[in-house]
Order: C-alpha cells, then sequence, then structure tokens
C-alpha cells in the first residue's frame, strides 16, 4: 500500500474550493492501494499534518486543524516537526489539490521537485504556464489553435485609461470581462458594460495578480474537456456548462446550488466532439502539461466557432465538478480516475529519475 500525502487548502481565493476537492479525493480513495496523509495549508502559508481519522469523518468539506508542522526538505521529502527536531514523514507522492496561486502556479511543484518526490498534475513549467492566461494563449497562438481575443493588462494602464478604453473599443468593443491573468475560479473577474467602469474592473483584476486579461463578450455556450495523461494525453467526452447567473462565477460554482446546470455529455455533434477533444489535446501539449488538465471552450452561438479559453491543471474535484464527471462519463470512474493519476505522476518521476542533473 502507498502513502498518499493529500496536500489541500493554501493561500489563495480558492482556498476554500480546495477544501471541498480534497474531501471529495478522500471519500473516492481506493483504500486497498493508497494511506491518506492529510497535509492542510492553512490561509497563512503553514503546512499542518492533520489527524490521521479525520479521512474517516470527512463530509463535504475538509477543515485544517492546527497540528505538528511539516516542511519538504531538499533531497529528503517531507518532514515532520517533532519535540526534538523532526522526523521524515513517509510518503510514496503527493496529490496537491491546491487551486490557484501558490499551488497550481508552479510553485509547490517546483518545492516538490527540490524534495524528490513524485506528484500528481503537471510539472513546473506547465503549471506556470497552465497558471497564465496571457503565455498560454500566446503558446496557442504560435501553435495555430483558436483562441477567445484578449488584451493584457497590468497597473500601468491605470494612468491612462482613456487609451486602454480605445484599444478595447477598437479590438473588440464593449461588453467584455476583466480577470487576473494568474487566477482561477473566476475570482476578480468583472463583466464590463462601457468603458466608464473599465478602471474599477481592472483594479479589482490586479488586487488578484499583477496582470490582468480584457476579453469580449462572447455570446457563447460553454464547453469543457477533460484531459489525461503524460506524453501521450487522451481527451474525453466533453461537457456543457448552462449558467443560470449572468456568467459562470464564483458563487455560481461553488455556493449556489441551482448556479448553473451541468450537461454530460455535451449535446455536440461528433464533429463538434471530436474537434473540441482535438483541440484539448494540442493545447495540453503545447503547455509542457502532464497529468491532468481541463480545457475551457468558448463555441459562438452564432457562427459555431470553437474557441479555446482557458486550462486549468488543477481542475475542481467536488462532487459537482466537471473534471472527474466527464472522465466517469467517458467509462473512468472517480477511484479509478485517482488510480490513475497516481500511476502518471510515479511514472513521470521514475523517468526523470533517470536524467542527469550534475557531471
Amino acid at each position: 500500500m502507498k502513502r498518499m500525502v493529500i496536500l489541500f487548502g493554501g493561500r489563495s481565493g480558492e482556498h476554500e474550493v480546495s477544501l471541498m476537492s480534497a474531501a471529495s479525493i478522500v471519500r473516492h480513495l481506493d483504500r486497498s492501494r493508497f494511506e491518506a496523509v492529510l497535509v492542510g495549508v492553512s490561509k497563512d502559508g503553514e503546512w499542518l499534518l492533520q489527524d490521521p481519522t479525520a479521512g474517516d469523518r470527512v463530509g463535504g468539506s475538509l477543515s485544517i486543524s492546527k497540528g505538528k508542522r511539516v516542511f519538504a526538505a531538499p533531497g529528503h521529502g517531507l518532514v515532520v516537526e517533532t519535540a526534538g527536531g523532526v522526523e521524515d514523514l513517509a510518503c510514496d507522492l503527493v496529490f496537491p489539490v491546491l487551486h490557484g496561486t501558490f499551488g497550481e502556479d508552479g510553485t509547490v511543484q517546483g518545492l516538490l521537485e527540490v524534495a524528490g518526490l513524485p506528484y500528481v498534475g503537471a510539472p513546473v513549467l506547465g503549471s506556470g504556464l497552465g497558471m497564465d492566461k496571457e503565455k498560454s494563449k500566446q503558446l496557442w497562438i504560435l501553435a495555430g489553435l483558436p483562441v477567445v481575443p484578449f488584451i493584457a493588462a497590468r497597473a500601468e494602464s491605470l494612468a491612462d485609461l482613456e487609451a486602454l478604453a480605445r484599444k478595447v473599443d477598437a479590438r473588440f468593443g464593449w461588453p467584455c470581462f476583466v480577470k487576473p491573468s494568474c487566477a482561477g475560479s473566476s475570482v476578480g473577474t468583472s463583466k464590463v458594460a462601457s468603458a466608464a467602469t473599465l478602471g474599477q474592473a481592472l483594479r479589482a483584476a490586479l488586487e488578484w495578480d499583477e496582470k490582468a486579461l480584457i476579453e469580449p463578450f462572447v455570446n457563447a455556450r460553454e464547453i469543457e474537456c477533460s484531459v489525461l495523461g503524460n506524453a501521450e494525453p487522451v481527451a474525453f467526452v466533453p461537457g456543457e456548462v448552462v449558467p443560470t447567473h449572468e456568467f459562470y462565477d464564483y458563487d455560481a460554482k461553488y455556493i449556489d446550488p441551482n448556479g448553473a446546470r451541468l450537461d454530460v455529455p455535451a449535446s455536440l455533434t461528433a464533429e463538434q466532439s471530436a474537434r473540441v477533444r482535438e483541440i484539448a489535446v494540442a493545447a495540453f501539449k503545447a503547455c509542457e502539461i502532464a497529468g491532468m488538465a481541463r480545457v475551457d471552450f468558448f463555441i459562438d452561438k452564432r457562427t459555431g466557432e470553437i474557441l479555446l479559453n482557458e486550462l486549468n491543471t488543477i481542475p475542481g474535484f467536488t462532487h459537482i465538478s466537471m473534471y472527474p464527471r466527464m472522465c466517469e462519463a467517458g467509462g473512468l470512474p472517480y477511484p479509478e480516475l485517482i488510480n490513475r493519476l497516481a500511476e502518471l505522476a510515479l511514472e513521470r518521476h521514475a523517468a526523470r529519475s533517470k536524467l542527469k542533473f550534475m557531471m
């Protein structure tokens, strides 16, 4: 039996989402193959070892209690603080269930690489690219993939909002959306009806990241596709999000139980479904992803054009999340999905272990 550290919580605006995702993973973990070791990351960034029996009584969300502090030790895996110093925290792999900043952006992945631990999900480069919506879209454009148009803006743009508004007007007009380039779950995202509120929306986005993206409103269907694998990834049957809110915001995703209808599979033609899956795999490869990703699309209701929107390297794993639901619709039930993600993590770690890093 392997010991899997489930790392959850974190310092991002998606902390509570992580608590729900981790609870769902614990509930579906194959206990004949894995022993769960729970390590909660507080909002202050402390890694805290949790009661080992907490997983046996988990409900819809985990919580983080004060416990022994856990550290990643370069070349030595994880260690836990004791009265006399530290001792090894035995584990075979780590499942980072850390959505957003300091978890999905390559920072924790780099720490785990230095510690010499296998981990589920994308490597450092892929995690960083997947998190940065501007950079991922630039790569997709180079790969010839269709993307939602965008304008990147930083704090300097606030000094001349009129010039920025003219640029928006010339590129795609109003309404538009403003969102942080490196954030998830729609935190910091605003719909902007006119130039009058552009500054307010940009300031809100820049509270979450140093860079924001401005994108046109697309009257579109919201389609998502799960991708799984390392060198030879596969895409599962796409699903569709049908929001009841004005757009698929944080409340619609996680708070309001009636915030959206999730249709799996999506009602697409065979040709559309195949094209979405083809683009999803190409987007996955272009960003050097491994393990898993949920790739999000728009299908323009007027033209039928399929457009890449963004990619999530640690998608939601709650009981209503699309990633595991699409995998299950494609014949991979939740427990087997976790098993496969663990296998992919161990395969990638074994391959990297054969590389030379010193002369």
